[in-house]
């Protein structure tokens, strides 16, 4: 089989190797690699600043997006040939910390947590690939062209998680949602505030293209004003930051409304220095009971909430989400991000396609 392959912690180039087909084990499935989508964790791996390889080897199968189909699935499982699926992908640390032992292995104490493409598991990018059967989630046969966005998804199905649990503290009634980013983990964040009925409203410096687009189909209200000017006119209940810089974080937290909730989802560029008034701050956060929390990665909860809410979307919505499919052979075109790129898919066999 093809797999494309990255040297972790090396700026050298991902290259295709030819590798041995894998064996399923007694409790895993088959899965032929259809399509794989294409994020900025997987350009840092390939650019040497994050990710590790197995242990004892250098190079790791890159890719955490995954979509499939199923080959061959053991007898009496959830499985059968045909279904399509994704893999998880976080496992818990093997101690395991309480967190993972109680399956919040996204909440892993002691980072010894490993991620297939990312930390010490080969990843998804390859013609066939193996999962065991409790780190697969199946699909609705209708996301065979989209389902790749399953991963990113979960990660917002979280992020409303955590938002939902922080404002069942006391009464809460949300209306507004301010989204700040209009890559896949914002719209898609915004897609799920429209499923909940919020007024939502996102954020980006684009001016026209895809993401404006996306955003007036889903039947939200797009703005590229500075956030200072929209968020505080809005003074929306929820703030779903998605852009991880530094400005707009303390910009949107500082013009939430009473009780406001922000969830931070984008994870910043350290050695940025900006100015913040920290006492004003802090007064805002405790006279008006807001609260600010970081939300990263997802349980097998959050992936079977991903996977309905996918089913529920608007097909043709999802397909906009996609703005190039590219060959496994051009993957150095896909790890190259454009401007107008929204959700860049890789494309492992002719079925993805």
């Amino acid at each position: 089989m093809r797999a494309l392959t990255v040297q972790p912690g090396t700026a050298g180039p991902a290259r295709i190797d030819d590798l041995p087909d894998p064996v399923a084990g007694d409790h895993e499935l088959l899965v032929e690699g259809l399509a794989l989508g294409v994020c900025g964790t997987d350009r840092e791996i390939v650019a040497g600043g994050y990710g590790w390889a197995p242990p004892g080897r250098d190079r790791l199968i890159l890719g955490h997006e995954s979509l499939g189909r199923v080959r061959q699935a053991p007898s009496g499982s959830a499985f059968t040939a045909g279904d399509l699926v994704v893999g998880v992908v976080r496992r818990p640390d093997p101690v395991p910390c309480g967190a993972c032992a109680h399956g919040e292995f996204d909440m892993c104490r002691n980072g010894r947590y490993t991620e297939r493409g990312i930390k010490q598991l080969d990843g998804y990018a390859a013609e066939l690939w193996t999962v065991e059967t409790d780190y697969a989630v199946s699909l609705d046969s209708r996301l065979a062209d989209v389902g790749m966005l399953m991963e990113p998804t979960t990660v917002v199905a979280k992020a409303w998680e955590q938002i939902d649990r922080i404002g069942a503290r006391a009464w809460n009634e949300p209306k507004t949602v301010l989204v700040t980013g209009a890559g896949p983990i914002g719209l898609l964040a915004a897609l799920l505030g429209v499923q909940r009925g919020l007024d939502v409203h996102l954020l980006d410096r684009v001016t026209d293209g895809p993401k404006v687009g996306a955003v007036a189909a889903l039947g939200a209200t797009y703005h590229h004003d500075p956030v200072t000017d929209v968020a505080g006119k809005l003074r929306p209940d929820i703030v779903i930051e998605a852009t991880g810089a530094g400005s707009v974080v303390f910009d949107a937290i500082a013009n939430t409304g009473t009780y406001g909730i922000t969830c931070l989802t984008g994870v910043s560029t350290a050695g940025r220095t900006i100015t913040i008034d920290a006492g004003a701050d802090n007064r805002q956060l405790v006279l008006e009971n807001d609260v600010v929390v970081g939300s990263v990665n997802a349980n097998l909860r959050h992936y079977q909430l991903a996977a309905q809410a996918l089913a529920q979307a608007d097909l043709g919505w999802l397909h906009q989400l996609i703005t190039r499919r590219i060959p496994l052979e051009r993957f150095a075109d896909a790890l190259t991000a454009r401007p107008d790129d929204i959700k860049v898919v890789l494309t492992l066999t002719d079925q993805g396609r």
